[in-house]
């Protein structure tokens, strides 16, 4: 069964955090380019992808599937956040912005898998049911 990213809300927080992520990072110094700047990137990008990949999986368990790496990703966000502000590429508008809505992002997509998992516990268990339920003899 697939479904639509477009209705969770971590879809378009993701997408805003990545949109802003880029408007932040584009002034990081130029040695910069092929280091932390482009991991954040990446990272931030990795999140709603993989959500939209997820979604758009048959089963709950695909859906599942795509849901950890989006959030490995997520929780490299705020890290590498910081990381930037310490070292001096990400001014203190920057942090104040990103830090608290990659925060978020990452709490969201925890809620999202706890219930997504709470869901595919429910399928196989409603699938094993039905596969006793077949194996009974017919009085």
């Amino acid at each position: 069964m697939s479904r639509d990213h477009r209705k969770l809300r971590v879809f378009h927080d993701a997408y805003a955090l990545t949109k802003a992520l880029y408007k932040h990072t584009i002034k990081f110094p130029r040695e910069e380019w092929y280091g932390i700047r482009q991991q954040i990137r990446r990272a931030a990008v990795s999140v709603p992808t993989n959500i939209v990949e997820g979604s758009a999986r048959k089963t709950t368990k695909d859906s599942c599937n795509f849901l950890n790496p989006a959030l490995a990703s997520a929780c490299e966000v705020p890290y590498l956040v910081v990381l930037a502000s310490e070292l001096g590429f990400l001014d203190a508008s920057g942090l104040t912005v990103l830090k608290p809505a990659s925060q978020a992002v990452v709490r969201q997509l925890q809620r999202l898998s706890t219930e997504m998992e709470a869901i595919l516990l429910e399928e196989l268990a409603a699938q094993s049911r039905l596969k006793s339920e077949a194996r009974r003899p017919t009085p």
